[in-house]
Formats: C-alpha cells, sequence, structure tokens
C-alpha cells in the first residue's frame, strides 16, 4: 500500500517535535493502516489454515451420526445415552469459545489454538483405543476432550479473519466455515468405508486421528494473528454485563439457542432414521455426506449476498427455511425424499451456522471485542446443542416413534423470532 508522501513527512516532523513517544504512535497507526488490506500473503495463509482447522475439528464433529448408528445398533447404549456423547460434544465444542474467544482477544491466539490442537488430537486417538462397551470411555474422549480441544481452535479460528480482511469479511468468515461441510462430506464417507469393510474400529478412527494431525500442523503453521497493541488507559475492556445488557445482541443470542434445540437432529438421526425405515444400507452410509456436502455452497452464496443484503437479513432467510425443513422432515419416507431433504437441510442449515459469525462480528465495536462476543453467543447457543439431541434420544426411546423428536426439533427451530427485528441492529443489517 502506497502512503502519501506529504502524510509521512508530516508525521515525521511531528514525531521529531514531539518527542519518542508521538513517533512510536505514528509508526504504530502506519503498521494498522498497513495491515488492513483485503489480500495478501497472510490473509489468504491464515484463511487456508482456518478452514483446515475447521475442517478437522468442527467437521469430524459431523461425522458423529456415524458413531451414533454404531453404537446405537451395537447395543453400546440406548441412543439417549449415545446422544449424550455427541451433544457434550458440540456444548464443550461452542462453549468453550467463551474462555477461547477472551484469550484471543488478549493476544494469545497461538498458543490456545496449538493447546487445542494437541488435547483434539490426543482425544481423538483415546477413543481409538476405547472399548465401544464402556460408555464413560467413549464418553470421555470423543463427549468432553474432542469438545474442549475443538473448541479452542474453532472460535480463534473464525475471529482471526477480522484482523485480515474487512470488505470481504463476511465472504472470508463463510468460506472457513465452508470447512465445516467439507470435514463433515469427506470423513463420515471414509469412516463408513473402514469400519464396513473388515477395518476395526480401533484402526478406522486412528488412521482419521492421523490425518487430522496432520491437517492441524498445517493449519498452525498457515495461520498468523498480529501482536495487539498496547492497552489505551481511557478504553475499558468488553465486560459480560456490557454484552447483556446489549438488547440486540442478547436477541440474537438467545434466539440461537431455540434454534440449536432442533437444528443438529437430521446430523444426529438421518442415518439410523434411514436404515429403520427399510432403505439401503449402502444408500443411508451416504446421506450425512449429501446433506454436508450441500452445507458447501450453502456456507458461500448466503455469506457473497450477505455483502449486500446484510448478514442480518440473510440469516433470517436461512432461520425461516431451516423452520420449514423442519416440519417436512414428517413427509420423508423414501429414498427420493431423504436425498430432496438432505441437500435443501444441508444448504439452509449451512447458511445458518456460516452467517451468524459475521453477524456477531457486525455488532463488535472494534476488534478487540470480537472473541468474547463470538465466545459469549456460542456458548449460549450450546445450551440448546447440549439438551436438544438427547432429548431426541429419550423420545425416541426402544419404539423408535419418530414423529414424537421431529415434532419437538421443529418446534424449536421454528422459534426464529429474535432474528426478525434487524432493525434493533442496524449495524449488523449492512456491510
Amino acid at each position: 500500500m502506497n502512503f502519501p508522501p506529504q502524510n509521512l513527512s508530516s508525521a515525521q516532523e511531528k514525531g521529531a517535535a514531539g518527542g519518542s513517544s508521538t513517533t512510536e504512535s505514528t509508526e504504530g497507526n502506519l503498521i494498522e493502516v498497513a495491515r488492513r488490506v483485503d489480500g495478501g500473503r497472510a490473509a489468504w495463509m491464515t484463511l487456508f489454515g482456518a478452514w483446515l482447522a475447521i475442517a478437522a475439528t468442527f467437521g469430524y464433529t459431523y461425522s458423529f451420526g456415524i458413531y451414533q448408528d454404531l453404537y446405537t445398533r451395537s447395543h453400546a447404549a440406548s441412543a439417549t445415552r449415545v446422544s449424550w456423547i455427541g451433544a457434550t460434544q458440540v456444548f464443550l465444542f461452542i462453549a468453550t469459545g467463551l474462555p477461547a474467544g477472551k484469550l484471543y482477544d488478549k493476544g494469545h491466539f497461538r498458543v490456545v489454538v496449538a493447546l487445542g490442537s494437541v488435547i483434539y488430537v490426543f482425544s481423538l486417538m483415546m477413543l481409538s483405543i476405547a472399548h465401544t462397551d464402556k460408555y464413560y470411555q467413549l464418553f470421555l474422549s470423543q463427549g468432553v476432550g474432542m469438545g474442549i480441544g475443538g473448541g479452542m481452535v474453532y472460535v480463534p479460528a473464525l475471529a482471526v479473519q477480522a484482523e485480515h480482511w474487512r470488505n470481504r469479511r463476511t465472504l472470508a468468515m463463510g468460506i472457513a466455515s465452508c470447512g465445516v461441510p467439507v470435514g463433515g462430506t469427506f470423513f463420515p464417507i471414509m469412516l463408513n468405508q473402514l469400519l464396513h469393510h473388515s477395518v476395526s474400529f480401533g484402526w478406522s478412527v486412528r488412521a482419521s486421528a492421523f490425518l487430522v494431525l496432520g491437517m492441524l500442523v498445517v493449519a498452525n503453521f498457515c495461520m498468523t494473528a498480529y501482536p495487539r497493541k498496547s492497552a489505551n488507559t481511557s478504553e475499558q475492556p468488553t465486560k459480560l454485563k456490557d454484552l447483556i445488557t446489549d438488547a440486540p445482541y442478547m436477541c440474537l443470542a438467545i434466539g440461537g439457542i431455540f434454534i440449536q434445540w432442533g437444528l443438529y437432529f437430521p446430523y444426529f438421526y438421518m442415518q439410523l432414521y434411514t436404515i429403520l425405515h427399510g432403505m439401503d444400507p449402502t444408500f443411508a452410509f451416504y446421506t450425512l455426506t449429501i446433506m454436508n456436502g450441500a452445507g458447501i455452497p450453502g456456507r458461500i452464496l448466503p455469506n457473497l449476498l450477505a455483502e449486500t443484503y446484510g448478514p442480518v437479513n440473510m440469516i433470517a432467510v436461512a432461520s425461516i427455511g431451516c423452520a420449514i425443513l423442519a416440519w417436512s422432515f414428517f413427509a420423508v419416507k423414501s429414498v427420493g425424499g431423504v436425498v430432496a431433504f438432505a441437500i435443501i437441510y444441508g444448504f439452509f442449515a449451512g447458511a445458518w451456522f456460516a452467517l451468524l459469525s459475521p453477524v456477531l462480528s457486525k455488532m463488535s465495536k472494534n476488534e478487540k471485542e470480537l472473541g468474547i462476543r463470538m465466545g459469549f453467543a456460542f456458548a449460549l447457543g450450546s445450551i440448546g446443542a447440549l439438551t436438544g439431541t438427547p432429548i431426541d434420544g429419550a423420545l425416541l426411546g426402544s419404539t423408535f416413534p419418530w414423529s414424537k423428536p421431529i415434532a419437538f426439533s421443529a418446534v424449536r427451530t421454528s422459534r426464529i423470532v429474535p432474528f426478525k427485528f434487524p432493525k434493533l441492529m442496524p449495524g449488523a443489517c449492512r456491510q
């Protein structure tokens, strides 16, 4: 970026007259301006690293439907107890965003992401040596360990995009979050192929763990965060009290609780639903892949449109689409119905997840509070993620009356009222 010569000379003259402190302030401002570019090697490498990290962590989480089907049909535990493993993983994955986001705001990006990567890979390796009939081993490794480790990676990997992108921030965050459906498409295929072709449970999980390890190592080397400048004494750090009293922000956060109560039901139960309805098991193994694959354009196209129409308006459309499709699950009875539902639902659900971070970014006063805003909103939403699918499992029981969990999820997903007031959030409605 070229700076006007007169500005530089003026700054230097003021620095000479005012002392070294003014010179340092001017140099800091020049550095601040120089890095505010939408592009460049650091920005693209950070975007690629975030995409890899999210694919290896949150993308892998989206393959839990494979484990739900495996654990349930092998009688490792009831559908409800198995759901608690996946629900706890998603809950901790999202809730850990609060401390991780706060640490990111304090300038500890690299330490948090590296530590989270180590915890995540270690927990996945522990899952590979767990006994599938030992529920506590599955819960601790897959539910608790992978949830905490992945959460330490997810929020900082998204938040750091704000340091490298301005005009294209919404699209950049959408591309980064696109790692979720990519991982959610690849890992179910990999696990199904290994588990159903005479490869043991341990080595199937271990093979995926080695792949995740490689992806996270590359991601940690690719992502960069700029050093935090010393805080201005007149500028108070954002506190939780400030967030709680921010009405538009809390409307969005509370709305996230309701919609996530029902949003994960198809991701956890679609494969089991398809098999128990007498469809070809080979086809059932690919239902998650179809749904997650549809999330790839769902996480890019709406984010691209959000640059024109505003992220809040687009997330409202995505919320309404998810609510309508949740009710349409009652009509899914055939292979064609499953494919159509998986594609359309995957698109709208992917759009909702991808647009949430840009909306929170637009509502932040500055980059220094982006981490805590994202983390707190994600932590609240994790309440719905934690309790939603176990309730679905309890409603299924041992007789599998599918109408009950479908109705529960549809009602909860339809609670989109907090997203219908974009006028309350003018800063988030426009680019």
